[in-house]
C-alpha cells in the first residue's frame, strides 16, 4: 500500500482526537510480514479486529485480492471502515464485513491477519474459531504495540495452534504468527458469574468479562428512585445495568445499547440469565434511539479510545444524552473523579447534582434542560 494512500485513511471521524491515526506501526508490520501469504495463488483471506480499515483496505491495494472478509466487533470501526473504503476508492464490493465471530467469517481462509485485542478472552474466541473453520494450512499472524502485548497470549494461540513463533520487533510493535490447527479445538463458550444475586454473562472481549468494574459497582448501589417510562443503558456493556434498573423499575421499558457486538450478545445472555426483559441493540452513542424518548438515562463512560486515555467518547456520549433525554429527564453517570466532568454536563445536559463520591468515582444527576 502506497504512503499516499495511507495518508488518506482517517480515524474516527465522530470523536474529537486528532492525535489518534488510522494507521499505526503494527498495522505496518503486520501486512509487510504477511506480503508473501497474501501475494499467493488462491489466498483466501480475513481480517480481525481492524480499527479503522487499514489492514483490509492495505491488503487489498498492495495485493491485488478481490475480496477480504473482515469482522469488526466496534459499530464505530466499521463506520470508519466504510468512510475510509470510499476515500481510497476501493470498491466496497470487495470488503465482507461481519459484526460477529462465526464459522462463515473464517470458512476456508489461508490467512488471518488480526490485531491483537486487549483481552485474552477475545484472542481464545478468535483463535478456536479459527483452528476450527479456517483451512488446515492456514498462517494466522496476529500483531500488536508491545506495551500491550504479554507472553500469556503466545499461550492463548497455543491452545489452538501447535507452533506459535513471536517474530522480530519493529517500531515497538511485533507479530506473533500461529500455524497447525490443534485437532478437536472446542468452540468459545459464553462465561457466566453470580454477583450478589444478579448473574453476569460475557462472550469474547465484552468490557470487565463477568466481573463488575468499581463504576458500575458504584451506579449499582446508587441506582435513583422514580417510576420512569423508558430507562436507556447508554453503553451497556454485558448489561449488568439495564437488567438492575428493569428489577428496580418493573414497569418501565428498559433499553440498552453498545458499539460492541461482544457487548450486545454479553447483556442478552445477561438479560436472559436473570429472567428479566430488556430490548438491545448495537449502534453509535444510542444513535438509534429517538429524540426526547426516556426520562431516565444510565451511563459508565469509557475513558480510553483504543490504549489512550481520552474523554472525546465520554463526551460524545453526553452529547447523546442530552438528544436523547425528554426535557426534565434525567442522566445518572458515573466517572473518574479526577477528569471533572461535572462543567461539561452542566454545559451540555444541565443542571448537575453529585450524589456520591468515592476515592475514585463520582456519581451525578444531570437534569435536561
Amino acid at each position: 500500500m502506497t504512503s499516499d494512500v495511507f495518508d488518506q485513511l482517517r480515524r474516527r471521524p465522530d470523536i474529537e482526537a486528532p492525535e489518534l491515526v488510522a494507521v499505526d506501526a503494527a498495522d505496518r508490520l503486520l501486512l509487510d510480514e504477511a506480503a508473501e501469504f497474501l501475494d499467493a495463488p488462491g489466498a483466501d483471506v480475513v481480517v480481525i479486529g481492524d480499527d479503522y480499515g487499514a489492514l483490509t483496505l492495505g491488503a487489498l491495494d498492495r495485493h491485488g485480492l478481490a475480496r477480504v472478509r473482515v469482522h469488526q466487533d466496534r459499530f464505530s470501526g466499521e463506520l470508519a471502515l466504510n468512510a475510509n473504503t470510499q476515500a481510497v476508492e476501493i470498491s466496497p464490493d470487495r470488503v465482507e464485513t461481519h459484526a460477529v465471530l462465526r464459522p462463515e467469517l473464517v470458512a476456508g481462509a489461508t490467512v488471518v491477519l488480526v490485531k491483537l485485542p486487549r483481552s485474552l478472552d477475545a484472542l481464545d474466541a478468535i483463535a478456536r474459531l479459527v483452528a476450527r473453520c479456517a483451512s488446515s494450512d492456514v498462517m494466522v499472524l496476529a500483531g500488536g504495540r508491545v506495551k500491550h502485548m504479554t507472553h500469556a497470549m503466545n499461550d492463548v494461540l497455543g491452545n489452538s495452534f501447535a507452533d506459535v513463533r513471536a517474530g522480530l520487533g519493529r517500531q515497538k510493535s511485533r507479530v506473533l504468527a500461529a500455524t497447525n490447527p490443534r485437532a478437536d479445538v472446542p468452540p468459545a463458550e459464553p462465561r457466566r458469574v453470580q454477583h450478589d444475586g444478579l448473574w453476569v454473562c460475557a462472550v469474547g472481549g465484552a468490557f470487565a468479562g463477568t466481573g463488575i468494574d468499581i463504576g458500575t459497582r458504584v451506579l449499582l448501589e446508587h441506582l435513583p428512585a422514580g417510576n420512569p417510562h423508558t430507562v436507556v443503558d447508554l453503553g451497556c456493556g454485558t448489561g449488568l445495568l439495564a437488567v438492575a434498573a428493569a428489577r428496580r423499575f418493573p414497569g418501565a421499558r428498559v433499553l440498552a445499547t453498545d458499539e460492541s457486538a461482544d457487548a450486545v450478545a454479553s447483556a442478552e445472555l445477561t438479560s436472559g440469565a436473570n429472567g428479566v426483559e430488556i430490548t438491545v441493540t448495537r449502534d453509535d452513542a444510542g444513535s438509534s434511539l429517538p429524540d426526547s424518548s426516556a426520562d431516565l438515562l444510565l451511563l459508565n463512560p469509557p475513558f480510553h479510545v483504543g490504549g489512550t486515555v481520552h474523554t472525546a467518547i465520554a463526551s460524545k456520549m453526553f452529547r447523546a444524552a442530552a438528544r436523547i433525554l425528554e426535557p426534565q429527564g434525567r442522566l445518572v453517570t458515573v466517572w473518574n473523579s479526577h477528569l471533572t466532568y461535572r462543567r461539561e454536563l452542566e454545559r451540555v445536559v444541565g443542571p448537575t447534582r453529585q450524589l456520591a463520591r468515592t476515592p475514585k468515582f463520582t456519581l451525578t444527576e444531570s437534569t435536561r434542560r
